[in-house]
């Protein structure tokens, strides 16, 4: 992936010496353009990130990972398209807030991340990446999480209702009403037909009868006149294990609940 023009690859390695140029000028320097900047975080193949360039010409998207052999496979195929409007980032995702300047993100996409039920400071729905997710996302930004698992949703259900963050869509059966019902009320940012973008692992778990969640919420930039990275507050709630693990792997933790 090193040849291709729509592929960066920081990881902490490289980021350690030498800082990101195009920190805050993605449109200038890259997209050409002064359309809104979409980040799909934990890509894998990237099926989000070129599905939702397809659907809207009008915006840029990027895909994050640091698993260069999966992001192949997306950064391939918006090459062979011709997709102008998609990038791919590979780097830790716990430094994305270098990659990014305060405002210069819209959206943020979360689909089918890894749970990360041992530890709460590495789910990418955590305050831990909400305070660094808060660095660039715009004021009332909006965020997406689409998963398979029972454990990340009830976590971030816990996380938007303690910090009393915006909601506009909660579902633990997303498949079970008709996805038009699910559009945001303002149509400014990506919704209901991005819901029906399935990716290869989404159709496995579906053919194996789980059901998939969505969670719609918005990071303002206050939370009672606090800064949100300041007032963020972690939920200390117990939280039922996952009996299985995402990619056809067994459960290796015998615990029942998250505490």
């Amino acid at each position: 992936m090193a040849t291709y023009p729509h592929v960066f690859e920081y990881p902490f390695s490289v980021v350690d010496n030498v800082p990101f140029a195009m920190r805050g000028q993605w449109r200038e320097q890259f997209f050409r353009n002064e359309n809104p900047i979409v980040l799909e975080l934990g890509c894998g193949r990237g099926e989000y990130a070129v599905g939702l360039a397809r659907r809207y010409p009008d915006r840029n998207f990027i895909g994050v990972d640091i698993k260069g052999a999966r992001m192949w496979s997306g950064a391939t195929e918006a090459l062979h398209e011709g997709l102008k409007n998609v990038a791919f980032l590979r780097t830790n995702i716990e430094m994305i807030d270098r990659f990014f300047a305060p405002g210069e993100v819209s959206e943020i996409w979360l689909t089918f991340s890894d749970p990360q039920m041992k530890k709460a400071t590495k789910r990418l729905s955590s305050t831990y990446f909400l305070r660094r997710y808060r660095h660039f996302l715009a004021d009332n930004g909006v965020i997406h999480l689409k998963t398979d698992s029972n454990f990340l949703f009830t976590y971030t259900r816990y996380v938007v209702e303690v910090n009393h963050l915006p909601c506009e869509v909660c579902t633990d059966d997303l498949y079970a009403q008709p996805l038009e019902t699910l559009v945001a009320p303002d149509s400014t940012n990506t919704s209901s037909l991005d819901l029906s973008i399935r990716t290869y692992y989404e159709q496995q778990w579906l053919d194996r009868g789980l059901t998939i969640k969505y969670l719609r919420f918005r990071l303002p930039a206050t939370l009672n006149e606090i800064p949100t990275e300041e007032a963020l507050i972690e939920p200390e709630i117990e939280i039922e294990l996952d009996d299985y693990r995402s990619y056809n792997r067994q459960k290796r933790s015998t615990r029942a609940t998250s505490l």
